[in-house]
C-alpha cells in the first residue's frame, strides 16, 4: 500500500511497481478530489464544478515513454496545486504489461483492439486491457459535461520530418475548428487526417462517447529517463491549458494532409521498398512502387505522396503504412 501523496507525486512509478494506494479516493490540500480506478487509470476532479472533460492517456504502447513521464508529471503539478484545473480529467496509462518490459507490446498491438476488436483475441494479453480501456472512457465521458475531449499521446518509431504532429480519426462528423485551435496551440507542425473508421483509442473515444479526439505524435521512441521532455514543452502547456480551461495562447501554421491509401502486410512474403532509416512523411514521386506481396503492387498514383509509419515488420493482416497527400488549404477552408 501506498498514501496518497507518494502514489500522485509519482504516479509512473507507482504503476509500474504494481502498487495500490492505502484509500481509492480522497481529496488533495489543493481541493482536487481524486479515485483510483485501477491499474493506470485515474480520475481526477477539481474543487468547482466542471466545465468540461478530458481523457488524456500515454503508454497505449509501452516504449513511448516521454507522453508518459510527462503525464506523471502532471498528475504531480494538478495533485499539489501547480496546475491549474477547471475539467474532470481521466488519467490514463495504458499498455502497462509493455511499459514495465519496455516493448511496444506484449502479444498485440494495444492500439488495434479497441471498438470490440478486442473480443477476436482471446489469448491476447493486451485485449482484456482494451475492455478496461473502453468501458472507463465510456463510464468517464458518460457522466461529463460538454465538451469532451481525449488527447491521446505517442511517440513514432522513426524520425519524422515533422517531429511533432497529430492524428485525427474519422467518424464522418465535421472537423472542429476547436480541434484545430489547440492543435496550432500545442505547435504541432502537422495533423493527418483518416478517411476510414479504425481501431485505435481515440476512434473508439470519437465514435462512441462523441469526444474531440486526436492523437499525437511527439518526438521518437527511447527508454524511459532519456527523454528530453523539454521539446515537448509546447505540447505540454497547451494540454495544461485545456484542462485549466485558459484560451489557447498560439495560433501557429499548421499542414494538413489526408489519407489517400494503406499500405496492408498480406504475408510474411511481403516487400516494403522503403529504408529503415527513411522518415515519416518523406516524399514519393508518381509511379514509384513502395511494396509488393505476392501479386499486390503499392505505386503512388498522385503526383506526390508521403508515407507515414511505414513499417514492414508487423504481423500480416495489419497496416504497413499509410499514404498521405496535402491537403492543407480545402480543409482549414472547410472548418465550422
Amino acid at each position: 500500500m501506498t498514501s496518497s501523496a507518494d502514489f500522485l507525486d509519482d504516479f509512473l512509478t507507482f504503476t509500474l511497481a504494481d502498487q495500490r494506494p492505502d484509500a481509492t479516493s480522497g481529496t488533495t490540500a489543493s481541493g482536487v478530489r481524486w479515485t483510483w480506478q485501477g491499474e493506470g487509470v485515474l480520475l481526477l476532479e477539481p474543487a468547482q464544478e466542471p466545465t468540461h472533460s478530458v481523457l488524456v492517456s500515454a503508454g497505449i504502447h509501452g516504449d513511448e515513454t516521454a507522453p508518459i513521464e510527462m503525464l506523471s508529471s502532471l498528475v504531480a503539478d494538478i495533485a499539489r496545486g501547480r496546475a491549474a484545473l477547471a475539467a474532470r480529467v481521466l488519467v490514463v496509462l495504458g499498455n502497462i504489461g509493455a511499459m514495465r518490459a519496455g516493448d511496444r507490446y506484449l502479444d498485440d498491438d494495444l492500439n488495434r483492439l479497441f471498438s470490440g476488436r478486442h473480443a477476436r483475441f482471446e489469448q491476447s494479453r493486451e485485449a482484456p486491457r482494451a475492455g478496461e480501456l473502453e468501458r472507463a472512457a465510456l463510464e468517464f465521458f458518460a457522466a461529463a459535461a460538454h465538451p469532451k475531449w481525449h488527447i491521446d499521446m505517442h511517440t513514432a518509431i522513426r524520425a519524422s520530418v515533422f517531429e511533432q504532429f497529430a492524428l485525427l480519426p474519422h467518424t464522418g462528423a465535421p472537423l472542429a475548428r476547436a480541434m484545430f485551435d489547440w492543435l496550432r496551440d500545442a505547435r504541432l507542425q502537422a495533423v493527418l487526417l483518416h478517411r476510414e473508421k479504425g481501431n485505435t483509442f481515440t476512434h473508439f473515444t470519437a465514435q462512441e462517447a462523441g469526444a474531440l479526439a486526436c492523437t499525437l505524435e511527439l518526438g521518437k521512441v527511447r527508454p524511459f529517463g532519456q527523454n528530453d521532455l523539454a521539446r515537448f514543452a509546447a505540447s505540454d502547456a497547451a494540454l495544461r491549458r485545456l484542462i485549466a480551461g485558459e484560451a489557447n495562447a498560439e495560433h501557429a501554421p499548421l499542414r494538413v494532409f489526408t489519407v489517400v491509401a494503406q499500405i496492408d502486410k498480406q504475408s510474411e512474403h511481403f516487400v516494403l521498398n522503403v529504408a529503415s532509416d527513411v522518415p515519416n512523411f518523406t516524399a514519393f514521386a508518381a509511379g514509384t512502387e513502395l511494396a509488393r506481396d505476392g501479386e499486390y503492387r503499392y505505386r503512388v498514383s498522385h503526383d506526390e505522396e508521403r508515407i507515414v509509419f511505414p513499417n514492414p515488420k508487423v504481423k500480416p493482416g495489419l497496416r504497413a503504412g499509410l499514404m498521405v497527400v496535402d491537403t492543407t488549404e480545402s480543409t482549414l477552408a472547410s472548418l465550422d
